[in-house]
């Protein structure tokens, strides 16, 4: 008998390899797939005792609505979200800031609730819902906090035998790489041109 919770890691899985193909391409209808995904996961996630990683895709809902939105926006302007980056100083305050909220998330699920791997779960959310921000704003670093959640992700998901999101997850760490490569390539090249317009 094919299990449910099989049944939803499969179907979120497919639907998250199509959401990273069309985002890595800049295509607005990748936001689509991954509001599916996400609505999938969240189900088997709270089946699982996985509750940060249901908090998780319950963010990626409504970031998903929140990116459509926002490149349809651009769109219809006829202006093209651009990829950007920022500097050391955001950087470093939005890091310290996802560890702190992690540590308070980890405390309470550790302390209240069932919740196995609490502060791994914890910090990969915090972390996770960054990334997904950065993400939306094609914020160039999103990817390398990506390649990061990624590979601590891969371990929580083998700690739950959770094989189809580890390998997921795998696939999504090497799209990281990826993304951060093909992305940058356009941000040079965008950059390029409006100081030859300078």
């Amino acid at each position: 008998m094919f299990e449910i919770n099989t049944f939803l890691e499969i179907a979120s899985v497919l639907l998250g390899l199509i959401y990273l193909v069309l985002l890595i391409q800049e295509k607005k209808a990748c936001w689509f797939y991954g509001i599916a995904g996400s609505l999938l996961s969240i189900f088997l996630f709270y089946r699982i005792h996985l509750y940060s990683e249901a908090i998780l895709y319950s963010y990626y809902v409504f970031i998903g609505i929140y990116g459509y939105r926002l490149w349809d926006k651009s769109e219809k302007d006829n202006e093209k979200l651009k990829i950007t980056t920022r500097g050391i100083s955001f950087h470093t305050y939005i890091i310290l800031t996802a560890i702190f909220l992690g540590a308070i998330l980890g405390f309470c699920f550790e302390n209240y609730t069932d919740a196995e791997n609490a502060y791994l779960d914890a910090g990969t959310t915090i972390f996770s819902f960054l990334a997904s921000y950065l993400e939306a704003q094609k914020i160039l670093s999103a990817w390398l906090f990506w390649i990061v959640i990624n590979g601590v992700t891969i371990y929580l998901y083998s700690q739950k035998s959770l094989d189809w999101y580890a390998g997921l997850t795998f696939i999504y760490t090497a799209a990281s790489f990826i993304g951060l490569f093909k992305w940058r390539k356009i941000y040079l090249e965008e950059n390029k041109l409006t100081k030859s317009f300078a």
